[in-house]
């Protein structure tokens, strides 16, 4: 009796309680959206719209690319994590409605807009911008759902489903590869670097599908770290594999950093003014200055030294504390970089009641992407086989 519990199947593992509970974040997300555009600044609601929306789709593209890439190098411990990846493909549809939804926006969204752009209105300009960032999101989402589908079938099929559907796997991940550095890039430019239209990096669109794989990582980190602690010492997916887990988001806290880095020293070494003013404004004055010390601190610091001890990495639940740093500290990071200029001359960092609603909101929308994704395969996170490899 108590082995036919453990193996119950993983479509039973979200009850009916916690699915009110996504219902009440997802209206209290719209509520907080739609009381901050009502009330005097509604380009504040606009700013965490956009920040969430960047964060959550970057969460699940990364997710995704974790299957892909286990996938590409024929990796052997990674069975269970690659199912909780490719469940985020089922926020793809949602990222883009919500896309859609930053059209309405564009006047709170873009500073640039009414500016001398100094020959740059031919790429800053709002119909190309929607235009290409979607197609390039169309395509991505595409075929990020065409990769799932092959690996579901895949596993559905058998022994003999693997091979057969083995060449679509492989031929679609190297395209979605591919599509997630040019389009990772292109929102990068577009709807993060493109706030300040005078400042440029030729690293900021390798630093953002960096970061997007960074808090795909935490995410299916903190997911896994759930259903540990959730299944117990039977779980699938094993601790041994929350270990591994730990020491690819130690390496990438690692590359962020460096990343980051990478960017500063060539603007400080350079001091040209229109360079130099883009960090000055984010790292050296009030009220940013705390906030960029905060993000560095969950991004790196955080996890660099948590994640040195080995028994760290097998404790579900500090693995999903860290996890959750990390998500936390990305989304202080977006603000970061996007808010001085959507919020010029602010005395105080931008942050309120309406802001922690609409984050919450977006949460609950991806949670039940999730589940909804469960409910649709229902044994895809369910205990692996005994005697398959993973």
């Amino acid at each position: 009796m108590n082995g036919a519990a453990e193996n119950m199947p993983a479509r039973r593992f979200i009850r009916k309680p916690a699915r009110m509970i996504l219902l009440v974040l997802i209206v209290s997300g719209v509520g907080g959206f739609m009381a901050q555009l009502a009330g005097n600044h509604p380009e504040r609601a606009w700013q965490t719209y956009l920040i969430n929306f960047l964060l959550w789709s970057a969460m699940a593209q990364g997710a995704v690319l974790f299957s892909v890439v286990m996938v590409l190098t024929q990796a052997k411990w990674s069975g269970p994590m690659q199912r909780i990846s490719e469940a985020f493909a089922a926020f793809f549809p949602v990222s883009l409605v919500l896309y859609l939804v930053l059209f309405l926006g564009r006047k709170h969204l873009f500073p640039w807009l009414g500016q001398e752009l100094h020959g740059k209105a031919v790429w800053l300009n709002v119909p190309f911008l929607f235009t290409r960032d979607f197609i390039g999101l169309l395509v991505l989402y595409g075929l990020g759902l065409m990769y799932v589908a092959a690996a579901v079938k895949a596993r559905a099929g058998g022994r003999n489903g693997p091979g057969k559907h083995q060449k679509r796997i492989y031929a679609v991940s190297v395209l979605y590869c591919l599509v997630y550095a040019l389009v990772l890039s292109l929102i990068g430019f577009d709807l993060v670097m493109g706030m300040d239209p005078h400042w440029v990096s030729t690293l900021f669109g390798a630093y953002s599908f960096i970061k997007a794989f960074f808090v795909g990582i935490a995410a299916l980190i903190v997911t896994a770290s759930f259903l540990c602690l959730r299944r117990g010492k039977s779980s699938v997916p094993a601790f041994s594999q929350l270990h591994n887990m730990g020491k690819l988001l130690f390496a990438f806290s690692l590359l962020w950093a460096y990343f980051f880095y990478t960017q500063f020293v060539v603007i400080w070494y350079g001091n040209l003014p229109e360079e130099t003013g883009y960090v000055i404004t984010r790292t050296m004055t009030a009220p940013w200055k705390p906030l960029a010390w905060l993000v560095l601190a969950l991004c790196f610091l955080l996890p660099f030294f948590m994640l040195l001890n080995r028994a760290v990495k097998t404790k579900p639940l500090a693995m999903m504390l860290i996890g959750a740093a990390v998500i936390a500290g990305i989304w202080l990071e977006h603000l970061l970089l996007i808010g001085p200029a959507l919020t010029p001359g602010a005395s105080r960092i931008p942050l309120n009641m309406p802001d922690v609603l609409i984050t919450l909101g977006f949460a609950g929308l991806v949670a039940a992407a999730l589940l909804f994704f469960q409910r649709a395969f229902p044994d895809h996170l369910g205990p692996e086989p005994r005697g398959k490899p993973g």
